[in-house]
């Protein structure tokens, strides 16, 4: 998911160079028009430093912080750490304690591995159990209630990425090899309408980590996170056509309220 844009634009070729055809067999024809400069998508945008969204569509005012008893850490592929439309930032805005680890197969990072060695905390992975091979490590909610019950700190790792990027995480992760591994089980339909999902039961890390807060007990966090995703869904949307929505809409109200402490 993304946390920040991508909106360098290629230099302009300096006057003296000698133009070079892009394809090496074909010869480049220097008596045509020379290209307009590339300007990447949204480069002219005016966005806030803090959420990245244009200013037009700003976050900040909704923002508001929540506890929880559950703790989120998202272990993100390098891509999708950089696609504007990553909900995972949602996550760690709402909730401050989250962890941002960026996967590389051959580098873990030692942070993460530190933290999974604590014994104050105990991590579930997220993911389905239609998979062969770990049927000995599936757990349900009930799990996570009893090491919480136990004094522990319950800590669910999103896989966070395409359905093949998270497959590949969690195939290629050795440390992540003996941990228990959670299915989310919910008859939740994504809201979610900057991405085409596959299927309607198939909901965005944002939308995966608010249903397990609320699984897991943690109503008021699980609130908060699903109103702030339901804003950040309106403004991205509306920000595609350089408008604000129309109207302050429930979720809006809800967080305005309670940064107010109403």
């Amino acid at each position: 998911m993304r946390l920040f844009s991508i909106t360098d634009t290629p230099p302009r070729r300096m006057q003296d160079e000698s133009p070079t055809s892009p394809y090496p067999d074909t010869p480049f024809d220097v008596a045509s028009p020379p290209r307009r400069e590339f300007k990447a998508r949204g480069s002219f945008v005016v966005r806030c430093e803090s959420c990245n969204l244009p200013r037009l569509n700003c976050l900040c005012p909704y923002r508001v912080q929540a506890e929880s008893r559950s703790r989120v850490w998202l272990l993100t592929h390098p891509i999708e750490r950089y696609k504007p439309t990553n909900t995972g930032r949602l996550i760690r805005d709402v909730l401050p304690d989250t962890e941002v680890f960026t996967w590389y197969r051959t580098a873990p990072d030692e942070r993460l591995l530190d933290l999974l060695a604590d014994s104050r905390y105990a991590p579930f992975v997220v993911f389905p159990d239609d998979q062969e091979g770990y049927a000995d490590r599936v757990v349900g909610m009930d799990s996570v209630i009893e090491h919480r019950d136990a004094g522990r700190i319950p800590v669910f790792i999103l896989l966070d990425g395409t359905w093949r990027q998270a497959r590949r995480i969690f195939r290629r992760s050795a440390y992540l090899a003996d941990l228990p591994v959670l299915p989310l089980v919910t008859d939740r339909q994504t809201r979610y309408r900057l991405r085409k999902a596959a299927s309607s039961d198939h909901l965005c890390t944002a939308e995966v980590a608010a249903e397990l807060l609320h699984q897991a007990g943690d109503d008021r966090a699980a609130e908060v996170l699903d109103d702030y995703f339901e804003v950040f869904n309106d403004n991205y949307a509306a920000s595609r056509r350089h408008a604000k929505p129309e109207e302050p809409t429930p979720a809006m109200r809800r967080l305005l309220a309670a940064r107010q402490g109403g």
